[in-house]
């Protein structure tokens, strides 16, 4: 079983990361420690790049309501398998031979396994049976609310339907043979419903044109509301009691509660009550366990710092049990139904690609892993090659206290190691304590990896984001970023000479920000779909995007919630301003853009008029473009392609060990795609 020293590097650093408040001076001393720590270990060795593409063979495992049984989807070549594994020990078996599932999903009654992927919801019978299909999405926008907790075997969809010139929004009931229910039709769209004990809709949450609102339903049908929620205001309904209270996760309410993402009982009164947050005050709540039976919350998980799993109720001898069987790891559940029910137990780490699964029998406390045969866990990189990932937190000078994490390569002198800034995408989005191929494949090539959970990050209460103030130009949030990487170096972790930034999405943008406005710090950048103008980028991802025509519209209103609705003109004008775009005479650093063709997120007329742009002016630069690609690569050659780039760029301005030759494959891939090919990559490019 892994230490904590094992994992943190030293008890010392230990104590940092469970301590809610730590003083500046002893948070720096602490990471030191653990810097030295890491130095002394022996220096991992170098692994492939497809040992980082997290290919992973188990897509998903769910536990039978009754604890006897696993349903797992497992990837064979271009598709995917559902087998069964009996809680026994028996041999598994294969239930479905070909299926392109994401998710899959047990009936009440554990007769039933409901497979859910892009465009189509498969039901099929434990015992072998097949069921119906019902297709996803399309004109109707038909979508998998959740199981149907009330009945033996049914979900629960959400869909439109046309109304004259107008369109109103259903949901619909289905149970495993293919019957449909009429449950509630509304003029909005409804986000989720809770059902009482004979499956009749007594509450759900619908959209109101700029916010959503909880409503109960009375007995003659019609809406009282019971709960109005304000922007990045959410919350997901769990199950009603007997005596009228909703339990349900979310954020809503005011005061120090009301700012974190927790678990809640609304009474029949209406009135709010907090059953379970973070105990450290810094989280949202990541996960909820639920009885299959009940609904009711067993377990709480946060893991937008340090990874931590709490029991509920009745739930917490058990899951403290569990949890001290993982010192230190981080810890998903699944509960069967009933006191006597085995749970399914997954073990995670920034040191494991792959997660670990266990039964756990709460009869005796023992636990027994499963789903480890070598055809599931080859190929995953042994823990001893990989950077422990440490959370951090620093003070921005205006007092606000700034989240992120950093990985620090064994056997490497962080002092002399170049440093390298990866931003998340979103930005409405954040870093977690969990695994990243990226940053993982950064630190076996020797650099140390800072991730920022710059304020306007979600995970760390809905007062640090909106803490942004709608700064994501050259201001408040990139600062944040420069903060933290001139924290890093005060103390010894970085070499200021050799600082780089990675990003994808919104950290492309980010990206292009720091080699723009921080020549002198940032050397060398990557930036993956990176929009080139937010404000354009915004408002175009609004009207005609991806997310162009949701039928909640809460982009739009999230964006404005958060000052960045580009369809105000200040707004615009601000972004515009700032924007890597309008000042591209300032990109001096080498650059590095990798982007889909048939990207729906960030258009790529906008990146190529950037590319364009600083090509015109003789600026350094490479650019790569997969033709149909989306907003990230997908399949393993592109997905490759993007590792090799950024080692390629980073090796040559920042040193280290020369990158592998690509292959056959991928470097037919770099000839193809590579539109414009700078210095370091001209000898994998066709005729320029």
């Amino acid at each position: 079983m892994t230490t904590f020293r094992t994992l943190c590097g030293t008890p010392v650093l230990c104590v940092l990361l469970l301590t809610p408040r730590v003083l500046p001076a002893q948070a720096a001393e602490s990471l030191r420690a653990a810097e030295a720590a890491q130095r002394e270990l022996p220096r991992a060795p170098r692994l492939p790049r497809t040992a980082f593409l997290e290919n992973r063979t188990l897509v998903a495992a769910e536990l039978s309501p009754a604890g006897d049984a696993v349903a797992y989807l497992r990837e064979q070549k271009d598709s995917r398998e559902l087998w069964l594994l009996s809680a026994s020990g028996d041999n598994p078996r294969l239930l479905v031979g070909s299926t392109q599932a994401e998710e899959v999903m047990w009936s009440r009654d554990g007769r039933w396994l409901f497979l859910r992927a892009s465009r189509v919801l498969t039901i099929v019978g434990a015992d072998g049976r097949t069921g119906v299909r019902v297709p996803l999405g399309g004109r109707e926008r038909r979508r998998v609310i959740k199981r149907d907790p009330s009945q033996p075997a049914a979900v629960l969809l959400g869909e439109r339907v046309a109304a004259g010139t107008g369109e109103r929004w259903r949901v619909v009931r289905m149970d495993a043979h293919g019957k449909r229910t009429l449950l509630r039709e509304d003029a909005r769209w409804i986000h989720d419903v809770a059902l009482d004990a004979q499956g009749r809709v007594v509450a759900l949450t619908r959209f109101e044109g700029a916010f959503d609102v909880l409503y109960r339903l009375r007995a003659d049908g019609e809406l009282r509301e019971a709960l109005r929620l304000e922007p990045m205001q959410r919350l997901d309904l769990l199950t009603v009691r007997a005596d009228g209270s909703l339990l349900m996760t979310g954020n809503p309410g005011g005061g120090s509660d009301g700012n974190f993402r927790r678990v809640m009982r609304l009474d029949a009164n209406d009135m709010l009550q907090t059953l379970h947050r973070d105990p450290r005050g810094e989280a949202d709540l990541d996960e909820v366990v639920v009885d299959p039976r009940t609904q009711e919350p067993l377990a709480a998980s946060y893991r937008s710092t340090i990874a931590a799993t709490y029991g509920i109720g009745e739930a917490q001898a058990i899951v403290s049990d569990i949890a001290k069987k993982f010192p230190g790891r981080d810890i998903a559940l699944q509960a069967g139904n009933g006191p006597s029910a085995r749970w399914l137990v997954s073990e995670r780490a920034p040191t494991l690609r792959d997660p670990r699964w266990y039964l756990y029998d709460p009869r005796n406390g023992n636990l027994r892993r499963i789903l480890d045969d070598p055809g599931i866990t080859a190929g995953s990189p042994k823990e001893t090659a990989l950077a422990r990932k440490l959370a951090i937190a620093y003070t921005a000078p205006d007092g606000t206290r700034v989240h992120g994490f950093v990985l620090l390569p064994p056997g490497v002198d962080a002092a002399r190691a170049p440093l390298i800034a990866q931003v998340h995408g979103g930005p409405i989005n954040h870093f977690r304590a969990g695994y990243d191929g990226t940053a993982q494949f950064l630190a076996n090539r020797g650099y140390v990896v800072f991730q920022s959970n710059f304020r306007g990050s979600t995970g760390h209460g809905r007062a640090y984001t909106f803490a942004s103030n709608g700064d994501y130009g050259n201001g408040r949030v990139q600062q944040d970023i420069v903060e933290g990487v001139r924290w890093l170096l005060a103390q010894g972790i970085g070499d200021k000479d050799l600082v780089g930034i990675v990003g994808h999405s919104f950290g492309g943008y980010s990206t292009l920000l720091g080699l723009t406005f921080q020549p002198e710090l940032f050397k060398v950048g990557v930036a993956g779909s990176p929009p080139a103008d937010l404000g354009w980028t915004m408002r175009w991802l609004v009207e005609v995007g991806d997310q162009g025509d949701l039928p909640d519209r809460s982009l739009k209103h999230t964006l404005a919630a958060l000052s960045l609705d580009a369809t105000d003109a200040a707004t615009y004008a601000r972004l515009h301003a700032q924007s890597p775009l309008v000042n591209a005479a300032n990109m001096q650093r080498p650059l590095l853009i990798m982007a889909g063709g048939a990207d729906r997120t960030v258009a790529i007329r906008e990146v190529l008029h950037y590319a364009a742009t600083l090509q015109a002016t003789g600026r350094p630069l490479s650019l790569l473009v997969e033709p149909g690609g989306g907003h990230s690569p997908s399949d393993p050659v592109p997905r490759e392609a993007y590792l090799f780039g950024m080692e390629t760029l980073l090796q040559t301005h920042l040193g280290g060990a020369k990158p592998d030759a690509p292959g056959q494959r991928l470097r037919a891939y770099l000839r193809e795609n590579l539109r414009l090919a700078g210095p370091e990559f001209r000898e994998f490019a066709g005729q320029q």
